[in-house]
C-alpha cells in the first residue's frame, strides 16, 4: 500500500457491514480505580451528569478534563463506531469506525454541560476532519456524543455560536459530529489517565485560540 493510499485509509469512515467483528467481553472488566479522583472507574458520582467528547488523543484530552472544576470523575474509551468491545490496536487501525473518546462526569451545580463544551470547543480544533495536528485517523474526529434531547439542542447552539467565531478568525466549517451516544466501551486500564501513569507522556491539546461566550 503506498503512503498516500494508507493516509486515505486512515481517514476514511469504514462502512458498518466492514467494520471488524470485535468482541462480546469488554477490554475493560475489572474494577479499576481513577488514579487522581480514587474512585471505581465504571461508577458515576451520586448527583453527577455524563457527557461524551472526542477531541483528537484522549490522554491529554482527560487531563483537560480532570483538571477542570466540577468535573467528578473521566475515563477513556471508544464510541462513536460499529466494532463491539475494540482494542487500541483495532481502533489505531481504521477498522472500527471509534473514535478515542473521554466520558465526563460532572456536577451540574458547578459547571453546565454548556461549560463543557465551551472547553471541548476551545482546546482542540473541531475544523480539521479527521485529525488532529499530527495525529491522523478517524479515531481523532471531533464528536460530541449526546444522551438526550437536550444535550443535543446545547451542543448544537454552541457548535453554532463557535463557528461564528471560527469564521472571523478564517478557519473553515467545524466538523464536529453530534450524535446519540453509542455504548461506551472502555480503554485499556494503561490508557487510564495515562499522563498520571507517564508524567512525560506526549499528547498536547491543539487550542487554536478561538474562544466564545457560549449561551
Amino acid at each position: 500500500m503506498s503512503l498516500f493510499s494508507s493516509l486515505r485509509h486512515k481517514v476514511t469512515m469504514i462502512e458498518p457491514e466492514r467494520a471488524l467483528p470485535g468482541r462480546d467481553t469488554p477490554i475493560l472488566e475489572t474494577p479499576t480505580f481513577h488514579e487522581v479522583y480514587g474512585t471505581e472507574l465504571h461508577t458515576v458520582p451520586a448527583g453527577s451528569e455524563v457527557g461524551y467528547f472526542a477531541l483528537g488523543c484522549f490522554w491529554g484530552a482527560e487531563k483537560l478534563f480532570w483538571q477542570t472544576e466540577g468535573v467528578t470523575q473521566t475515563a477513556v474509551g471508544y464510541a462513536g463506531g460499529y466494532t463491539p468491545n475494540p482494542t487500541y490496536e483495532e481502533v489505531c487501525s481504521a477498522g472500527t469506525g471509534h473514535a478515542e473518546v473521554v466520558k465526563v462526569a460532572y456536577d451540574p451545580d458547578k459547571i453546565s454541560y454548556a461549560g463543557l463544551l465551551k472547553i471541548f470547543f476551545e482546546n482542540h480544533d473541531p475544523t480539521q476532519g479527521m485529525r488532529q495536528g499530527n495525529d491522523v485517523g478517524t479515531q481523532y474526529r471531533s464528536a460530541i456524543y449526546v444522551t438526550n434531547e437536550e444535550q443535543a439542542e446545547v451542543a448544537t447552539k454552541v457548535r453554532d455560536e463557535f463557528q461564528a467565531e471560527f469564521t472571523k478568525k478564517g478557519y473553515g466549517e467545524i466538523t464536529t459530529e453530534i450524535l446519540p451516544a453509542e455504548p461506551f466501551n472502555y480503554a485499556e486500564e494503561y490508557h487510564q489517565q495515562y499522563l498520571i501513569k507517564v508524567p512525560n507522556g506526549y499528547c498536547p491539546v491543539h487550542a487554536t485560540g478561538v474562544t466564545c461566550n457560549v449561551g
